[in-house]
């Protein structure tokens, strides 16, 4: 079955392993979680569990939000998301969920939202190519061809200049290198999606090989 938690994105460092080789990783702030709800399907219409992270200011709580926390007698959360494909008998509403449920050496899916570049050009947007620089060439950074005679129109989902980043971005089959329980980090072998003291959700790879 599917484990999960909720973190804080630190920043990057790096470690070596114990054949002396260096490994970038990730380092995620993953204080303990509280079970906010268990979906049901007779309830719900589908199964997962609903964990809260971080503490939400009093002045941004409306009583929807502080009731559905004092059902788990626990203060309303910042950031709260849902772990599908887990066994609900495992969970009581307002137990806490820590990391030592992850091990060195599991894979994770990391879902975050990415950094946001602002309103960006197709070149950085869409990596597309430009066009020669010299030789009287007018054509260098912009969008080419709109689209052919016959339709009259811009197809959609045209690559065009436009908002960059700031997206719901899931990388996929990451490792655990090493787990903090004291401290309540967990270390990720390579770089996970958003700047620091971003929100993400970490959860068991659902593409892992067997």
């Amino acid at each position: 079955m599917a484990k999960g938690i909720l973190g804080r994105k630190v920043g990057m460092t790096q470690v070596f392993s114990e054949n002396g080789e260096l490994i970038p990783v990730t380092v995620v702030q993953a204080e303990p979680n509280v079970v906010l709800q268990k979906k049901t399907m007779e309830n719900d219409g589908y199964e997962s569990l609903q964990l809260g992270f971080a503490d939400q200011k009093k002045n941004r709580v409306n009583k929807a939000g502080q009731g559905h926390a004092d059902k788990a007698n626990t203060t309303p959360k910042r950031y709260v998301r849902e772990i599908r494909n887990v066994n609900l008998d495992d969970y009581e509403v307002g137990q806490e969920v820590k990391v030592d449920i992850f091990e060195a050496g599991d894979i994770i899916d990391v879902t975050g939202t990415s950094k946001g570049k602002g309103f960006q050009g197709a070149i950085k947007r869409h990596n597309q190519s430009r066009g020669p620089m010299t030789h009287g060439s007018r054509y260098h950074r912009r969008p080419g061809a709109m689209g052919v005679i016959d339709p009259m129109r811009v197809f959609k989902g045209k690559n065009l200049p436009g908002q960059m980043g700031n997206e719901q971005v899931t990388l996929q089959n990451l490792e655990v290198v090493q787990v903090d329980v004291d401290r309540n980090l967990l270390l990720i072998k390579g770089n996970v999606p958003g700047p620091k003291k971003s929100y993400v959700k970490i959860s068991s790879a659902i593409k892992a090989s067997k």
